[in-house]
């Protein structure tokens, strides 16, 4: 792929956050933000996509509108942006590699012609963007407890939280998609080593729900298993490259049948029911790929409460809600590095964890909050249990965005320490910086 790839510190992932002149009433409503308040300018524009200029930000998440070569997407929240941009970016570099002269040779008389298959998305949109979750569904985690407890479907409370939750009696995600025999489970047929192989070059999830990037790998990795042509083409690094490498070399390199495997037995290690495993195992969000970074991140933790965690995180309706968890689980890992986690709060969706100098830490990987009746009622919530059932003396909040000044003087004033901008191993990361 052709694209700029301008000098960025590692840290753009996280992205700058530009804090506008807020109302000083007692609760604040929703900002709409400049992308180009929030974003570095190579996450604005590409050379196969741009993000729409206006950014809504109704609740946590900003929500991105990008209009690609291959079709428009939303994306709730930064590291959803960030994986849409790396499937955009994966589906161009396939297509280069389909005009190579190499694959043009390999592929000979084939039918199989990937630069088509690819550009031909372009013209279905709207499938396209069902092909990888569908459109935006609006996230409004409640960062209380989970669905089950609380009445509530997952995806059910309000972006930031204004609605009502639904008193109606519904089964979780988890046994839905039991019924469904779906998931993970049967994502992984056809995914073979070539495929795999493929999706490390360009950065991308071998287990992808895209159905126009999974496309675009399988027919690659036919002409690859019968001219060999990985060796003989280079594919440039992306502006926004794959996964971090301990889970990456364990999606890309292992076995998916094996990987399953690995995952399960983590999973009984850490205490969680082989009932609420298979109903992860077959969720319709958490791919494989995400189960794995989840799982992962757990097991070297290994904390009290972790089961009822998984237990929780299976209940998610979709990818951003999936994501929320898998990143939850990571800065949990990363804070469990620098202050050792003693245990983690049972039925709560926010990750909260205890640690060894009696600190009650809640964990959000969300990129905006503001104060609303809502967030002052989940963060009394999530403040009285912290101190009655994990024994807390002192509170604080970490997350990976930012929060508004009237929110944090709302939180301070109640006993809480904030710390904003915390960087997480993210899902993807912005390419090494590169000479001209």
């Amino acid at each position: 792929m052709r694209l700029a790839r301008p000098s960025l510190a590692p840290a753009a992932i996280v992205f700058a956050l530009a804090l506008p002149a807020l109302a000083q009433g007692p609760f604040e409503g929703p900002l709409t933000f400049k992308a180009s308040e929030i974003l570095p300018p190579a996450f604005q524009k590409g050379a196969h996509f741009q993000v729409a200029p206006e950014v809504p930000t109704p609740g946590f998440f900003h929500e991105f509108t990008l209009n690609s070569d291959y079709g428009k997407f939303e994306a709730e929240g930064n590291a959803i942006l960030l994986v849409r941009l790396r499937e955009v970016e994966a589906l161009g570099a396939l297509d280069d590699v389909s005009k190579t002269a190499v694959f043009v040779k390999a592929a000979g008389t084939s039918v199989v012609n990937v630069g088509k298959g690819v550009a031909s998305v372009a013209k279905d949109p709207e499938g396209t963007a069902k092909g990888i979750g569908g459109g935006l569904k609006r996230f409004g985690q409640n960062l209380g407890r989970s669905a089950k407890s609380a009445g509530e479907s997952a995806s059910d409370a309000v972006s930031g939280g204004d609605k009502q939750p639904s008193n109606e009696p519904q089964k979780s995600t988890g046994e839905k998609a039991a019924d469904a025999g779906g998931g993970a489970a049967n994502s992984v047929l056809g995914v073979n080593s070539a495929m795999r192989r493929w999706a490390q070059k360009v950065g991308a999830d071998p287990y992808t729900t895209n159905e126009a990037l999974r496309k675009a790998l399988m027919d690659v990795a036919k002409v690859d298993a019968a001219g060999g042509i990985a060796a003989k083409v280079v594919v440039p690094v992306p502006m926004v490259v794959g996964y971090t490498a301990s889970v990456g070399n364990l999606v890309w390199g292992k076995d998916p049948q094996a990987l399953l495997k690995m995952n399960e037995e983590r999973l009984a290690a850490l205490g969680v029911d082989k009932k609420v495993a298979g109903a992860l195992s077959k969720s319709k969000v958490f791919t494989l790929t995400y189960q794995t970074f989840l799982i992962d991140a757990l097991f070297a933790v290994k904390a009290k409460g972790s089961a009822s965690y998984v237990d929780t995180a299976r209940e998610a309706d979709t990818e951003r809600e999936a994501v929320f968890f898998v990143e939850s689980a990571q800065m949990l890992k990363g804070l469990n590095a620098a202050s050792p986690v003693l245990e983690v709060l049972p039925d709560s969706r926010a990750m909260v964890a205890k640690t060894k100098d009696g600190r009650a830490v809640v964990l959000v990987p969300v990129d905006w909050i503001r104060w609303t009746e809502s967030f002052e009622k989940q963060a009394t919530e999530v403040g009285e249990r912290a101190k009655k059932e994990l024994g807390a003396a002192r509170l604080q909040l970490r997350m990976t965005g930012r929060m508004s000044k009237l929110a944090r003087e709302r939180l301070q004033a109640r006993g809480w320490t904030v710390e904003e901008g915390v960087k997480v191993a993210s899902l993807v990361s912005a390419a090494p910086a590169t000479k001209k």
